[in-house]
Order: C-alpha cells, then sequence, then structure tokens
C-alpha cells in the first residue's frame, strides 16, 4: 500500500524551500553587514566626539543618532544631508572639516533649513546616505554638489565656490544685485550693458531674433551639440566656449562675439543656467520681486526718447542696439553703429547706397529685418527719410562744433 503524509508540500519542494530560507538568512546577513558599513555611522560617531571633547559627555548625548532628514512637502523634498552635517546649527565648530564644521548663521537667517532643506542651495542627492553619492558627480546624476570641488575642475577663474549661486538666482533671478552673488550680479550688468535682449527674450522681455533664454537653464545636458566642443561635455562648458566664440560653436549664428574673457563667460554662464523654473514656492522668499520690471529711470529715459525727434527709432525698437544721438536717441547696449551717420556709413562698408541696403540687407541686419523689425515698403520709404534726417542733423552739429572750436581772429 501507498504510504500517505500529511505534508502539504510535495517532497520535491523541500529542498528548493530549504535553499530560499538559506538565501533569506544570508541576504539578511549581508545586508545588516553592509548597512554597518555606510560611512555616517562613522561621522556621527566622531561627531559624538567632538562634543564631548569640547562640552562634555551630557551634551554629547543629544547628539542625534540613526539617518536624520529634512522633509519638504511642498516641494516634495528630501533631503538627509544632516545625517552627516550634524553641526549645521552648533555654535562652537566653525572652523572645524567638513562635514563637522557649523554652517555660517547669517545666511540660516533668512534661509531655515527646516524651510528651505539643504540641496535647493547647496545642490546634491538629498536622499542619499553616502558621500558620492550624496556629492557627485555620478553617472545619470545631473545635480552633483556645487562646491569647491567642482568650481576646481571647472578652473573657475575667481571664487570656487561661486557655481552655488547659480542656485541663489533660481529664487532672485529678477533682483539687480544680491548680497553675496558677485559673479552672477556682474552677469547681470553684462547682459543689460551688451544689449542681449535686443535679440534675446529674458525674463519676458526682449527679442526674438535668437532663442528665448527665459527658462534656458532647464535644458538638459543632452540636448547640446558637443561635436565642436573640446574638453569637458557638459552644459556649463558649451556655455562658457559659446560666450568665447559663438561662431566657433555654432557657425550659422549671427551673434556678435563680444570678446568675453573667462572670468566674464563663466558667470553668464552660471546666470544662463539659473534661468530655470523655481521650485520654491512664492511664500518661502517674500520680498524678493517676482518679475523683473524696468527702473523708473529706465522708463523715464525711454519715454523723452519716444517722445523726441528720434522718437521713430525708438518705437520701432532700432534703438535697442542702435544710438541715433544727432536726434537725442542713446541704446542701452549699443552694440551697433549709430545710425546718425548710416547715410556715408553704409556706402563705405558695403559698397552700397542706404536705400539699396534697406531694399536687400545683408548679414546681421538681414536676420534683424525678417524675423524682429518686418518694415513693410511704405515703412522702408519712411526709415530712409528719417535716416536721411538724422545724417542732416549730424552734419549741422557737426558744422557748428567745428564753428566753435575755430579761434575768433582765424574767423575774420
Amino acid at each position: 500500500m501507498e504510504k500517505r503524509t500529511n505534508s502539504p508540500y510535495p517532497r520535491i519542494d523541500r529542498p528548493v524551500l530549504a535553499v530560499v530560507g538559506v538565501l533569506l538568512v544570508i541576504s539578511t546577513i549581508l545586508f545588516a553587514r553592509n548597512d554597518r558599513e555606510h560611512e555616517w555611522r562613522w561621522y556621527q560617531a566622531e561627531f559624538k566626539r567632538l562634543v564631548a571633547e569640547k562640552f562634555g559627555p551630557d551634551k554629547a548625548k543629544t547628539v542625534p543618532a540613526g539617518l536624520q532628514q529634512i522633509w519638504i512637502p511642498s516641494m516634495a523634498k528630501a533631503d538627509r544631508c544632516v545625517t552627516c552635517h550634524q553641526a549645521l546649527g552648533w555654535k562652537g565648530f566653525e572652523t572645524a572639516d567638513e562635514p563637522y564644521r557649523t554652517h555660517p548663521p547669517e545666511i540660516l537667517k533668512t534661509h531655515p533649513p527646516e524651510t528651505f532643506g539643504c540641496t535647493s542651495c547647496h545642490g546634491g542627492q538629498g536622499w542619499a546616505i553616502d558621500r558620492e553619492p550624496a556629492h557627485g558627480p555620478i553617472e545619470h546624476w545631473n545635480e552633483p554638489l556645487l562646491g569647491k570641488q567642482m568650481g576646481e575642475e571647472y578652473s573657475l577663474s575667481d571664487n570656487k565656490a561661486a557655481l552655488m549661486q547659480m542656485n541663489c538666482n533660481v529664487c532672485h533671478r529678477y533682483e539687480r544685485e544680491t548680497k553675496g552673488a558677485e559673479a552672477i550680479n556682474h552677469a547681470k550688468k553684462l547682459v543689460n550693458e551688451k544689449g542681449c535682449r535686443g535679440c534675446h527674450v529674458v525674463n519676458g522681455r526682449g527679442g526674438t531674433i535668437g532663442p528665448d533664454l527665459t527658462f534656458v537653464g532647464d535644458k538638459e545636458a543632452e540636448q547640446y551639440e558637443y561635436g565642436r566642443l573640446s574638453g569637458q561635455k557638459t552644459s556649463f562648458a558649451w556655455h562658457v566656449a559659446h560666450f568665447k566664440d559663438p561662431r566657433a560653436l555654432v557657425t550659422e549664428t549671427v551673434m556678435p562675439n563680444f570678446n568675453f574673457g573667462t572670468k566674464d563667460a563663466q558667470a553668464l554662464a552660471m546666470l544662463v543656467l539659473s534661468w530655470r523654473k523655481s521650485p520654491v514656492p512664492a511664500a518661502f522668499i517674500p520680498g524678493v520681486p517676482d518679475s523683473e520690471p524696468q527702473t523708473q529711470q529706465e522708463k523715464a529715459d525711454e519715454e523723452r526718447m519716444k517722445n523726441g525727434p528720434g522718437g521713430w527709432f525708438v518705437k520701432t525698437g532700432c534703438f535697442v542696439c542702435h544710438s541715433v544721438t544727432s536726434l537725442g536717441v542713446k541704446s542701452p547696449a549699443q552694440i551697433g553703429p549709430d545710425l546718425s551717420t548710416a547715410v556715408e556709413d553704409v556706402q563705405s562698408r558695403f559698397g552700397r547706397t542706404l536705400d539699396d541696403f534697406l531694399r536687400e540687407p545683408t548679414g546681421t541686419m538681414s536676420v534683424v529685418l525678417s524675423r524682429q523689425i518686418i518694415l513693410s515698403p511704405e515703412e522702408k520709404a519712411v526709415a530712409l527719410q528719417k535716416l536721411r534726417e538724422a545724417y542732416a542733423e549730424h552734419e549741422k552739429q557737426k558744422a557748428a562744433a567745428e564753428t566753435k572750436t575755430v579761434p575768433v581772429a582765424a574767423r575774420h
């Protein structure tokens, strides 16, 4: 007779279950071992020792143990940086080595960690619990720690920790100047001086010849063309090289070469990469402008020029790049020639009359007059008339100036 068994499993399953059980035990042991090897355990033990040494064992007992986390629900951000950087708000460790150094207290008054977290300003991977994945750079991680190490890798010409200013400007982008963000402030000044808005929309205002730069910082690194770029293949390196020599990277561009030095190009690269959508709720940054309006002086100057003899050049937008000094029009950028002498300047530079050039423009002006300032044949006739009036006024002013410089005796 066949012997029966009360086991719910066939005999063949018993070895399989035994093997699975052994593997579970082994994996549990390995997990526990690996967990014990995390760097943060050593950092916490060392910080507790430093506190005991400086303030006594009772104070050391107040140091938190285990994984620590700052959770910002409104930004869906989890920062575990404080697991290792436990000295964040402690006094007495201002000169200690990282991660045992006290954070400069001044900035924490307006940017408390419990509100902003850590990575909003410093960058890095907030949910990581080991140094390498937290700080980066590692594969497939586009937000490494913006500290001195990365500044040295990019050979920043001035402040090695200046890259962090990119994150500062995500929130402070509409301020003309931000305390502590010298590189960004310098770049903003260059944007105004060089008239970048003549061709690009920046913060909602500007021309349409070049791409809209309002949120260019959100462009993924993989979307850049690195074929003509030597050295590092990163978006930051691309922008630095592009600012130094636009046509070296984009052969068909009409962007002028402003001959920027390394410091200028690096500052501008930081600025454009900071132009991205802010992850910080407006309630976190009270008092920070939420748009970039013109100053009262800028508005007054533009209104005065618009109602003056050179008003046509202001209304059409020509003044963004060109001054017309004979008619009292001053460009904020002055990147193009003064149109007061366009009648003779076009003839000498292109060997063509002004009316012929307006009919069939070449170079940068062919792009401007086809994309941004589009004039009908009738409007081009008005433009020709206005340019001749400006030239006539220029000649009149020139003659008057020469008369003043001639000695009285010489006139008789």
